[in-house]
């Protein structure tokens, strides 16, 4: 699948077209839409364009670290995409090497971008991101966006690669959409 196509298949979903619309309004630094509406790409399977989609991710890079200063992103995010009736998550990753080791019981070197982010991903598929930029849109997907169009959700052995976190993610996408073909946690390229 190239980028035309991924962009096409993500537009028809309403609120992504919607979200990108909106998101250079919110003037947050290297601000991208991100992982799991993204990688859900129904029409590939013939399913609505919002099936399965739990939420929608914007990711952020915001050298101010401290909570007040994320909690009053998250508030205006959810202000500006409450018409929408879908969770919209506005999250910094400057911050997020302070809470995961918390929640995950593993270190988290902190990242420099957001793109960093999508890097750590647990599955390759899932490593996407969008933007607008400039009346186009900037598509990241730094191991290409083939596993997409297979249908192939494979790990990705990044250095928070945690085996129990990806196999459960896998497990619930797949009872979301039967057809994918998921390859083990020990899998690499």
């Amino acid at each position: 699948m190239g980028a035309p196509h991924f962009i096409e298949a993500v537009l028809q979903n309403r609120a992504h077209q919607i979200i990108l619309e909106r998101l250079p309004a919110l003037g947050l630094p290297d601000a991208w839409l991100v992982a799991g509406s993204l990688f859900q790409c129904n029409v590939l399977t013939g399913r609505a364009p919002d099936y399965g989609i739990k939420d929608y991710d914007i990711f952020y890079f915001d050298p101010d670290t401290s909570w007040e200063a994320e909690d009053a992103i998250i508030q205006r995010v959810t202000a500006l995409f409450s018409d929408l009736g879908v969770a919209v998550e506005a999250r910094n990753q400057a911050r997020v090497h302070f809470w995961y080791p918390g929640k995950f019981g593993i270190a988290y070197p902190p990242l420099q971008c957001s793109t960093e982010a999508v890097d750590r991903f647990l599955a390759v598929a899932e490593q996407v991101g969008l933007r607008p930029a400039q009346g186009r849109y900037d598509v990241y997907a730094p191991h290409g966006l083939d596993d997409l169009a297979t249908l192939t959700v494979r790990p990705n052995l990044c250095a928070n690669f945690l085996p129990r976190l990806y196999e459960a993610k896998a497990a619930a996408w797949k009872a979301r959409w039967p057809e994918l073909t998921i390859l083990p946690a020990q899998f690499s390229f």
